[in-house]
């Protein structure tokens, strides 16, 4: 089901979590934070809209780096319900494309409903000080990769962000999977 989160809540308080990741390493926050801004994104293995900018997540998280921006990818999906989102193939798939950001497992979905995550990709880029600044698309591709020439949505803003510590005004949605919840 193809799920659209809100717009941006300017100056919410990123909050805080520890997590595993692929790496078998546990991080929190306050690990993960860049100098100049960070990036939280929930995404899964399985979504046609995280698989079709899957390597323009990878290099804007690479170029974010240059700029002091922190990058972390959490995955909240059941995984009973849906296997390919399971801790072992999140691993495969850290593996597997080298993700240079650490891909962190939140089984218990605490951290996704903390943050209000609504979809896959759903990204929260914050300030230094980890108040939000942006809650927007990555790009204008879609369950299919768009041109190479689009405008980088998330790049742009976040280069801003580091440099200013504010957001863009005007910012577009993220559009994906909605997240699958566990049942109660």
């Amino acid at each position: 089901m193809t799920a659209i989160p809100p717009v941006c809540d300017f100056g919410w308080p990123a909050p805080a979590f520890q997590l595993t990741g692929t790496d078998g390493k546990t991080y929190s926050l306050d690990d993960l934070k860049g100098l100049n801004g960070t990036v939280v994104v929930f995404m899964c293995n399985h979504c046609p809209y995280v698989l079709a900018v899957l390597d323009r997540i990878i290099r804007d998280a690479r170029e974010l780096s240059d700029h002091g921006v922190g990058f972390v990818a959490i995955g909240s999906n059941d995984a009973a319900m849906y296997p390919a989102d399971s801790f072992e193939n999140m691993k495969k798939m850290a593996g597997r494309h080298s993700f240079s950001f650490p891909y962190l497992y939140d089984e218990d979905q605490g951290v996704a409903r903390a943050y209000g995550a609504e979809c896959t990709p759903d990204f929260f880029g914050f300030n230094a000080d980890l108040t939000l600044q942006y809650r927007g698309r990555l790009d204008a591709s879609r369950a299919s990769a768009g041109p190479p020439d689009l405008r980088r949505d998330l790049f742009e803003a976040m280069v801003r962000v580091a440099n200013t510590g504010t957001g863009p005004a005007d910012q577009i949605a993220s559009m994906g999977c909605s997240i699958k919840w566990k049942v109660a």
